[in-house]
Parts: C-alpha cells; structure tokens; sequence
C-alpha cells in the first residue's frame, strides 16, 4: 500500500466506501442522517414543556449601567455623602480601581413611584419607568467577574473562559428558528463598541450555523448582500448550486458538521437578498411609530432604528435578538455619561415595550436588559479633582437588571440590598439564576439542554442556576 491509498482510507466514511462498496454507501447514509448532516440545523424543534416566550430580545447594556442612579434609590448615601467607606465593608469588595478608602457618592437622582406597581425609577429614564407595571425589577443580581470581559463572558456563556456558546446560540440550537429567511439571531450594535465583541453572540465549540449574525439596521442588512452589477440571480443561484454540490462532496469525505454549517450559511444569505432590503425598509411604518422610537432625533436615531428593526424580526420569526449599547462604563463624569446614555436608549427602549404590547407580541417576547455588573456606591477619581469628575467602579456584588413579557411576572421588584448598596440582602440572584430562568420562559430545563463536547455535556449554567419562580407568571 502507498502513502495515497492510506491516506485514502483515513477518513472512516472513505474506508466504508472502499472496502464496503454497497454496504459502505448504505453505511454512509445512516451515518449522514444520524449526524443531522441532511437536516436544517435551524429547523424548529419542540423545547422540554410548553414555553412563555418564543422569542428574547437581550438588550445589552455594555459597561454596568450604574443601578444606585437608575433603579435602586439610596438616600442614606446622603449622609455619608463625601466620607470613606467604612473598612469593614470595602474589605470585602473587589475593585478594579478605587481605592478601599474611596468616599461615599451619593446619588443626584430623584426617584418616584410609576404605574399601580408603585415601583421607583429615577427622573433619568421616563420611558423605562412608563412601562412599570410590565417590568420585573431585580435589583439582587451578582456575579464572580469584576472586569468586563470575563463579565460579559460569564452573562452570555456561563464561564469566564473563552470558547463556550452564548446564551443566543444555545436558544436556536435547542428551538431552531421560526424564520426561514433571516437569521435565527441577530446582533444589532450602537455606541462605541463592546469590550466582549463577537465573544458574546459567538456559537463557541457549537457548529458556526449557531452564531449571531450581525446585521446593520438601514441598507443592506449585511455589506454586500446585493449582487454586484452584472450577476444576475439565475448565474448566482448556479454558482451557489455548483457550490452546494462540492461542499456535499466533502461532507460525505470529511464528516464534519462545520460544512453543513457553512452551506446553511450560503443557503441563508441567498434568502436574505430578498427578506433583508425589506427588513430594514421603515418606509411603511408609521409617522407615530418612527417619532415613538425617536427616529427623527440624532440623539436617539441609532438605538431606536435597532429597536424597532428588533420588534420587526420577532414578527418575523427570529429567535433570539441581541442589541448592544456601550459604553456605560462611567469610571469619570459619571452624571453628564450617564445622562447621554439615557438620552440615547431611554425613550426607544420604552417605545419597544409599549410596541410589543400593543401589538400582541410582548406575551410571547422576553425582553431582558441590563448590563455585565453594576457600578459602586463610593466615587473613582481619574485625573483631576475637579467637581463633576467623579465616576464609579465596577460592583459585581450588588446591582439591578430587569425582564419583561415572555412568562415574567410585571409590576414587581425581587431582592434588595443594604441601605448603602453595597451588598444584598435579600433574595439573591446570580447571573446562572437568570440564565436558567430565560431558558424556562423558552421550554427548557437548563440541567437538560446540553451539548456533547470532548466527551462532556456542556450546558448555560455551568454546574449551578435555578429558576427564579418568583419572576415567573
């Protein structure tokens, strides 16, 4: 035997077709079938029970939105307002950059009741707080990361470790997709990018079909989904059929699942051509609806064209929707950086979730928001001392997120911290908690929805998470 006949015979389907003949065709075959190779990876599937929601739009706040200013009032900041920290508590702190000896910084904010909930909101953020009775305010939320990165990989991927899938992969690859001519998830971006970047909609040890796709919300959807002048649809469609057929060819030698990834893929965008342009076309929205979402104001514009291009794909059958604003990580000037936050994603935030309601989508929609951490209740100086430079660091040990529709129990607040906002002090909630409770508004049994690598079962929530019920309708 020479070198190119043992070459030949080292892939375990070529050997069954050498060797075998009928049989290893027939072999070869099962093999296919069993390994889904033949299937639509994005086909829906049925999750473990009925679910709440069929679709998540994640709305991530990149940096750690600073939960004293916005949703959870601390008036006894007042009183040690320019003090240091009492040892005793910083000792138990993890900083990133402050000093254990940082003083106190109490909030400008003033916070009210809204809606018949009675929930408090601060003056900063009316369109959140207009939607009250709709919102499940958690301000007990933790984490083990204090840095952004590890942070955002723990929120998205359940680890601090790089190459797990995201908690958006893990939707589609356990329910599929209803659309069958736009991704299953979709990754929208505004502000000035992510510290996480595609590490936090990336499929990790999944097959690519998995990932997020990032989409542009005016134009092309995706750079270069038109044909250029001159390639007519009938010349591209037979380029992509001879392209079919030679990765089918070496699906059948290699047997990897990343090929019938990548064909899914040309498949997909084929279909975009035509369902991306009207994706993206507002045209036929309303007057009402554009000035809703702020699209008429350069302040808002950006965010609000990325929330409601996010309602329009969960009417259209995507999965899992991911929009992601950074930065708030305001280590400086934390008032006039959070006010330009605020003035950005306020009032289209608000308007998605009246937009959903109205609609008859917010039932079946989880819309999720918040950040990888929170800030702390003592000021970071950078630089100068000058007033209004002070900012706040990162705090994993106590901050606020909040979940709408999709099976989520509205006009409540779960959890509380210290009267400083240092610690919590009741009814916990780690990030692993919230991850098993969005997989439970999706059907699924988090200890259940696994994956197969290198001879483990992985899963979101690692080896811990348990649902919050009391978030649960």
């Amino acid at each position: 035997m020479d070198l190119g006949q043992f070459l030949a015979i080292q892939s375990r389907r070529s050997f069954l077709n050498q060797v075998a003949a009928g049989l290893g065709s027939i072999a070869l075959g099962d093999l296919l079938h069993a390994s889904g190779a033949s299937e639509n990876p994005l086909a829906p599937k049925k999750p473990h029970f009925a679910a709440t929601a069929k679709s998540v739009i994640f709305l991530f706040m990149e940096g750690g939105p600073s939960q004293m200013d916005l949703f959870d009032p601390k008036p006894e900041l007042q009183k040690w307002n320019g003090q240091p920290a009492p040892a005793s508590i910083t000792s138990k702190l993890q900083l990133a950059f402050t000093k254990p000896n940082a003083a106190i910084l109490a909030s400008p904010r003033q916070f009210k009741p809204h809606g018949q909930s009675g929930t408090e909101f601060a003056d900063w953020i009316p369109g959140i707080a207009s939607a009250a009775d709709d919102i499940c305010l958690v301000r007990s939320m933790h984490t083990d990361a204090f840095n952004h990165h590890p942070g955002q990989l723990l929120l998205f991927t359940g680890s601090q470790q790089f190459g797990r899938p995201t908690l958006g992969a893990w939707s589609i690859y356990g329910l599929g997709s209803e659309s069958q001519n736009l991704p299953g998830f979709v990754v929208l971006s505004s502000g000035v990018g992510t510290s996480g970047g595609a590490t936090n909609f990336s499929s990790g040890f999944m097959p690519s079909t998995y990932q997020g796709t990032p989409l542009r919300s005016s134009g092309d959807p995706i750079l270069y989904l038109s044909n250029p002048p001159g390639i007519s649809g009938a010349s591209q469609r037979a380029g992509l059929d001879a392209l079919r057929d030679l990765n089918q060819m070496h699906q059948v030698s290699a047997g990897d699942r990343e090929i019938t990834a990548r064909i899914a893929s040309y498949e997909l965008a084929y279909r975009m051509q035509t369902a991306g342009p009207e994706l993206t076309d507002f045209s036929k929205e309303s007057a009402a609806t554009l000035e809703s979402y702020g699209l008429n104001n350069p302040k808002t514009k950006q965010h609000g064209a990325n929330c409601l291009l996010a309602r329009r794909l969960v009417e259209r059958g995507v999965r899992y929707v991911m929009l992601m604003n950074a930065s708030w990580d305001n280590h400086t000037q934390l008032n006039k950086k959070l006010k330009d936050n605020c003035d950005a994603t306020d009032q289209p935030t608000g308007a998605l979730l009246k937009d959903l309601k109205q609609r008859g989508l917010l039932d079946s929609t989880l819309v999720v928001w918040g950040g990888e951490f929170g800030r702390t209740p003592v000021s970071e100086i950078r630089n100068s001392m000058e007033e209004g430079n002070a900012g706040r660091d990162h705090h994993p040990n106590a901050y606020s997120m909040w979940l709408a529709g999709g099976g989520i129990k509205g006009g409540q607040v779960i959890g509380k911290t210290d009267e400083l906002g240092f610690f919590i002090t009741e009814d916990p909630v780690h990030v692993h908690d919230l991850q098993a409770t969005i997989l439970h508004t999706l059907g699924f049994d988090h200890t259940r929805l696994t994956y197969r690598h290198m001879g483990r079962d992985f899963r979101l929530t690692d080896v811990e998470g348990n649902v919050v019920k009391k978030m649960l309708t």
